[in-house]
């Protein structure tokens, strides 16, 4: 055991080791990189079906309101017929109503979903940067907005009659809820790995606010804009029920008056076309404004 601990290790310099004895291996041989053929379609035979598709769902109600009314299945005095229906819209149009009604809406939505978007924005912005004002008012904030808005309306009717300014504050209350809790997700689902490269970089706070945090916020940002525009929509029609003397839901309580129901759903297929085509304006923007951003994984968006 002794002699195993005591004897030496003697190491030969590389030069003094036989180059014969050592044993290359054959070089590997060149392998042809192997290339996956996909079946793809041409574009001029996806397009037209991709585009088609939205419209069968559509197309098979329209179809199905033309088959009840003509087989009897419903009665017209339920649901008039898509002609009827056609005749008012076109009434509308010829006669100036419609867009006299949807301007006068357009105009108060468009108010007051900005009062709600900048009112969220702020308030949500600073939630997120302060936990201790987050812990102050997020819990009154969440259990205030469970109050639908017709709960507000005999209060704000109190307060600010039945002018313009009523309207104006409920679509801003409706909006204010979603911008303002998306918001604040925004800034707590910051990248933190994009947060400390930004430190490294010396970077102040204002500066990871604008060239981090903003940047990685905008799908959330943008969720919350087109949740808050589509809780401002239906209260504005709501309201306009209630207490309005133009708008698109003025036209709707007028043509239930009248019992001209045709009247009610031309307003009815008015309000989802303009909420249509203003979501899909949202969401056009925000494709613009993401295209580019990296993620956080460091791939493109």
């Amino acid at each position: 055991m002794a002699r195993a601990q005591g004897a030496r290790i003697e190491r030969y310099p590389a030069q003094a080791l036989p180059r014969d004895n050592v044993k290359r291996l054959p070089p590997a041989p060149a392998r042809q990189a192997r290339r996956v053929e996909v079946a793809r379609r041409p574009a001029w035979s996806i397009r037209p079906v991709d585009k088609a598709l939205p419209w069968l769902l559509p197309l098979l109600l329209l179809g199905l309101w033309y088959l009840g009314v003509e087989r009897g299945w419903l009665s017209e005095q339920v649901l008039p017929p898509p002609a009827y229906v056609y005749q008012s819209f076109a009434d509308l149009v010829s006669s100036g109503d419609l867009w006299l009604n949807a301007s006068a809406s357009l105009q108060r939505v468009v108010v007051g979903f900005a009062l709600g978007s900048l009112l969220g924005v702020a308030l949500g912005v600073a939630m997120g940067l302060s936990r201790t004002l987050e812990d102050y008012l997020l819990p009154t904030f969440n259990a205030l907005v469970q109050i639908p808005v017709l709960g507000w309306l005999p209060f704000a009717l109190l307060l600010f009659g039945i002018g313009e300014t009523l309207k104006y504050v409920l679509i801003a209350k409706a909006a204010l809820v979603p911008i303002t809790l998306c918001t604040l997700q925004a800034f707590r689902q910051a990248p933190g790995n994009l947060l400390e490269v930004g430190q490294v970089y010396g970077f102040n706070r204002w500066q990871c606010i604008t060239a981090i945090v903003l940047p990685a916020a905008i799908p959330t940002l943008f969720t919350g804009f087109r949740l808050g525009f589509t809780k401002a929509w239906l209260s504005l029609v709501v309201v306009e029920l209630v207490a309005s003397s133009e708008g698109l839901g003025y036209l709707i309580v007028y043509g239930r008056q009248l019992f001209q129901l045709d009247l009610v759903m031309a307003a009815v297929v008015v309000v989802g076309a303009l909420g249509l085509v203003i979501d899909r304006a949202f969401d056009h923007a925000e494709k613009r404004l993401d295209r580019g951003r990296p993620s956080v994984g460091g791939q493109g968006a």
